[in-house]
């Protein structure tokens, strides 16, 4: 036993090796990339489809038309989409995507899986528009291109007989440092709140999507909310600092890392941001440490794997040229992060290679919903029947509990969270989408939680801007939620009839002709 353990790979004091961390790191991936093309599945059509709300037609012709050509466009903006953009073109890739995310996630993957992945995904962020627009979209397409690296060209088994290149692993930590730096840095350069330590007094109530247990971190004690954010300054200002430190300091700076990517996970919805941070983090990790936490099988797996391991000068000589890839690109990236004007979540190449990142810079004090609502009456006044349109996770009815939906991605209702900051003018689309409500768009309508208007479309929809706040808990009316309608509407009532509709969807090319919800 003695010497078993002296030759296990696992415990190997001088030399770490990282064949568990490729195992967890790929496994991670495999699940991001199938809830990020599911979420394209159910959603993509909808939102950037022939009869979507910002339909990629529009969007790639603009573009054509601004830049001067096709190729012009293609490789500014590259995408599979400029050469084929039909509704069906959008699933296919969706699904295919969805299909290998799969493969990957059951322990297949090899350089060619992983770059095919790569090319769909950067497709459907490129012509997402503002649908697509989030850090998280940019960081998944970097991960994804670093992740090509990790594997053989053919070998796609969980344990290929080619070990892990260690600069991949190495530029796996710097993506992770960058996104927890650029992270901190935005928040103490951004808010006030954020430096006195009363963000949290705030975030967990006006955050985008709240989940099931957001409202017991909002009413935490605030001596606990402001240890909060210290553990947060701890996680991205401290912790990035120790990620390339010998084994122990390495290990607990990830351990910080993820541990606070688990609580914002708990705390509520941001997508599948939160697990995809956390997989960099796992290149903290080596398989000294994996081995207490995986099933003997697995490990014994790597340690065969190990022990039969074949240099692969090809693997060695792109593992290099991707780290001087890297390299170069980040030069824009930290000389952001060091600006005093640091802006966040910005590619700076086409292929969105080397990012830069941030999050909540600011922190909103209060909470701002706009609800659409339509009414049959023939008089659009307040005295009217107007029933809301339920979104599937933006709070709207007051005795409903906020939902847990991330890793999931609800794009209108995170637009929606931004568009109620702001003006609909600063929203076009939203005009697109009451004209579909008009007609019951089945696609628009299946958007939200529920049709308010099953047998047939409202005669008018408006939109309604409120101020919502959490209601103490154990409240006598069992309520989640209280709220407040602000003065002025933040869009009027209008009709299939309104001129000034009719004419602005015509200018933005979105008069089209629209199914009827039988």
């Amino acid at each position: 036993m003695e010497n078993e353990s002296q030759t296990d790979i696992t415990v190997e004091a001088t030399q770490p090796t990282y064949w568990l961390t490729r195992f967890m790191m790929l496994r991670l991936l495999g699940a991001i990339y199938s809830v990020a093309f599911l979420v394209a599945i159910n959603q993509i059509v909808p939102l950037i489809g022939s009869d979507g709300l910002l339909p990629v037609s529009n969007y790639l012709g603009q573009v054509r038309e601004s830049l001067g050509s096709t190729s012009a466009g293609f490789f500014n903006i590259p995408s599979l989409f400029w050469f084929f953009h039909s509704d069906t073109a959008l699933l296919t890739v969706s699904w295919i995507g969805f299909i290998l995310a799969l493969v990957v996630l059951a322990g297949y993957a090899n350089a060619p899986i992983l770059t095919v992945l790569w090319l769909l995904y950067m497709s459907i962020v490129h012509a997402g528009q503002e649908w697509y627009g989030y850090g998280w979209e940019i960081q998944i397409l970097e991960t994804g291109f670093l992740a090509i690296f990790l594997c053989p060209l053919i070998d796609m088994r969980p344990f290929p007989k080619r070990e892990t290149p260690f600069q991949v692993i190495v530029l796996f930590r710097w993506l992770v440092f960058r996104i927890m730096l650029g992270a901190g840095l935005i928040k103490i350069r951004g808010d006030e709140i954020w430096r006195n330590g009363t963000a949290l007094y705030y975030h967990f109530e006006t955050q985008p999507l709240p989940g099931p247990l957001s409202r017991w971190f909002h009413f935490l004690p605030r001596f606990v909310l402001k240890m909060g954010v210290w553990f947060n300054f701890l996680a991205e200002l401290v912790a990035p600092w120790f990620l390339f430190w010998p084994r122990v300091a390495r290990h607990i700076a990830g351990s910080v890392i993820i541990l606070f990517q688990l609580t914002l996970i708990l705390s509520g919805n941001l997508s599948f941001f939160n697990w995809l941070t956390i997989l960099p983090a796992i290149a903290c990790f080596d398989d000294s440490f994996w081995s207490k936490l995986l099933p003997r099988s697995i490990v014994d797996k790597a340690k065969a794997a190990a022990s039969e391991a074949i240099p692969s000068k090809p693997m060695m000589i792109s593992a290099w040229t991707v780290t001087v890839i890297v390299g170069l690109l980040s030069i824009q990236p930290v000389y952001n992060m060091l600006s005093p004007r640091q802006i966040m979540n910005t590619s700076f190449d086409p292929l969105d290679l080397v990012n830069t990142y941030g999050a909540f810079g600011t922190v909103g004090e209060d909470r701002w919903n706009v609800v659409f609502e339509g009414t049959m009456d023939q008089n659009p006044g307040d005295s009217a029947s107007w029933k809301p349109y339920v979104y599937k996770a933006l709070p709207v009815r007051l005795d409903t509990r906020p939902p847990q939906i991330a890793p999931y991605q609800l794009h209108l209702d995170w637009q929606m969270w931004f568009a109620s900051m702001s003006t609909a003018e600063q929203y076009p689309w939203t005009l697109n989408l009451v004209w579909k409500l008009l007609h019951n768009n089945p696609n628009a309508v299946g958007l939200f939680a529920g049709n308010p208007f099953p047998a047939r479309p409202p005669r008018y929809i408006r939109a309604v801007l409120y101020k919502y706040s959490f209601t103490e808990p154990g409240n006598s009316g069992g309520l989640w939620w209280k709220r407040e309608r602000v003065a002025d509407l933040w869009l009027p009532p209008m009709s299939i009839n309104d001129p000034g509709l009719i004419e602005f969807l015509k200018g933005n090319g979105w008069m089209i002709p629209l199914t009827l919800k039988k």
